[in-house]
């Protein structure tokens, strides 16, 4: 295993992210297909992928977050995916994203189950959400297949969402 990695599935590997990335995650964001259902808009160039890396706290506060995914064969950094806590509602979500290319492979789902694993095994979380627009069928359906369990629907930013769930028991 990798050193910097803090996962390693069969395909791939997840670490921390690096001043590296920015390039990626300007192009991963880039693409108005990936960021369609997510609410989030595309860094203006890749020294906002910077600034956002620079202040990424997310590891310093939890030691957790969301981390890059990397193909291993490849060595590619090939999206994101993991845990990140909301404070204002005391709440622990997964979520992904990869570039195009690889998606319908099932590399979202095998970096996500292993993020629920890791969450429940080492982290000692007891719950952990999901949430997807109704239209988002792909993300629905990753959730779905790492075992979440849909509980109702929300606002997901002035659209209809669905929350999912999953107890550690």
């Amino acid at each position: 295993m990798n050193e910097n990695c803090i996962l390693e599935t069969l395909r791939l590997h997840l670490r921390r992210f690096e001043k590296s990335d920015a390039e990626s995650l300007f192009l991963l964001n880039l693409d108005p297909e990936v960021i369609q259902y997510t609410g989030d808009i595309s860094f203006e160039n890749t020294l906002d992928a910077q600034i956002f890396l620079a202040n990424y706290d997310h590891y310093d506060k939890f030691d957790f977050g969301r981390w890059a995914v990397i193909e291993k064969s490849s060595n590619e950094f090939i999206g994101w995916c993991g845990l990140k806590y909301t404070p204002d509602c005391d709440e622990h979500d997964i979520g992904f994203r990869l570039f195009r290319k690889y998606w319908n492979q099932g590399f979202a789902t095998e970096a996500a189950e292993a993020c629920i694993k890791l969450g429940f095994e080492k982290y000692q979380l007891q719950t952990i959400v999901g949430r997807a627009r109704k239209e988002n069928i792909s993300s629905i359906r990753v959730l779905e297949k790492i075992g979440l369990t849909y509980i109702g629907d929300f606002d997901f930013n002035g659209n209809d969402g669905l929350l999912y769930i999953k107890n550690k028991f």
